[in-house]
């Protein structure tokens, strides 16, 4: 398979033989992927695969049970709590649904890292948050309430907070979900253009191919708790491999089947029925 051109100093992450299970239910087994500097990368896979999962590996909100990630290099996982809690200050996340807090403004959900991390006056601090509004296309929307956005712009609230202290790891999980046509396009527009701004590196983790395919350098697509496949978007789509081709195309059967396997073939189970009816009478 392709790989992601690397150097000692290109990958900003670097995951590496990265194995986690929940008790004895593996989840990740053996997992390789590189981020590069100022690139964007996408995790793509069924429901269950192990993307999520290994956002929260890369954050170091888990352990893993073998193998390590390493972020600007150093490996997360060996970090005290003071090391782990810096590294966590330069990332930025931006949870599904945007899980903005509900009974602070938009304003102060801009600014709430900025007053909890940072010694920034309160003039600097509204001129920061403006300022990231502004990019996300919402200044005029600063004085509202959660409750008042539309989903596709509490996204975008959301994204301003992520960015607020100008991380070097953008991380996004399922950013399209539930979105509009022209929402998920903005959306997807400023995670490629922001990430560009700030010279930052970006994992999405999400279901929306076509979207996605638009916006990123890279892909990696998770089976199992296995990377099956992975390749630029042109690669991606031209993949002849069974799974990747009918995740990207939206085929209803194929390598992950429409039927549940059963005991025996349909035509026999109802003939065998039949039979037992008949001879109940």
């Amino acid at each position: 398979m392709p790989s992601v051109p690397s150097a000692p100093n290109d990958s900003l992450v670097k995951v590496s033989n990265l194995s986690f299970a929940y008790d004895r239910r593996p989840v990740l087994s053996g997992i390789n992927m590189e981020i590069p500097r100022g690139k964007v990368v996408a995790i793509m896979g069924a429901s269950g695969c192990g993307k999520t999962t290994t956002l929260r590996l890369i954050g170091g909100q888990i352990k893993p049970t073998s193998g390590e990630v390493r972020v600007d290099g150093q490996v997360v996982h060996r970090l005290n709590s003071d090391a782990l809690y810096q590294l966590r200050r330069r990332m930025g996340m931006l949870f599904q649904f945007g899980a903005l807090f509900t009974d602070m403004s938009v304003f102060d959900n801009v600014a709430f890292q900025m007053r909890e991390h940072t010694d920034f006056p309160e003039e600097l601090i509204n001129d920061l948050v403006l300022m990231k509004l502004h990019a996300v296309g919402l200044r005029g929307a600063h004085e509202l309430m959660p409750s008042e956005l539309s989903g596709g712009m509490a996204r975008r609230v959301a994204l301003a907070r992520a960015i607020a202290l100008d991380p070097m790891l953008m991380m996004y999980d399922e950013p399209f979900a539930g979105l509009d046509p022209i929402s998920l396009a903005i959306v997807g527009e400023l995670i490629r253009k922001l990430n560009d701004a700030l010279g930052a590196s970006s994992i999405i983790v999400t279901h929306d191919v076509q979207e996605s395919l638009k916006i990123v350098d890279y892909v990696y697509f998770v089976s199992a708790g296995k990377v099956v496949a992975e390749g630029t978007p042109d690669e991606i789509k031209a993949s002849k491999a069974e799974y990747v081709h009918q995740f990207v195309w939206g085929e209803a059967d194929g390598a992950v089947p429409f039927h549940y396997p059963a005991a025996q073939p349909y035509g026999e189970e109802i003939m065998a029925h039949a039979a037992e009816v008949s001879n109940r009478g």
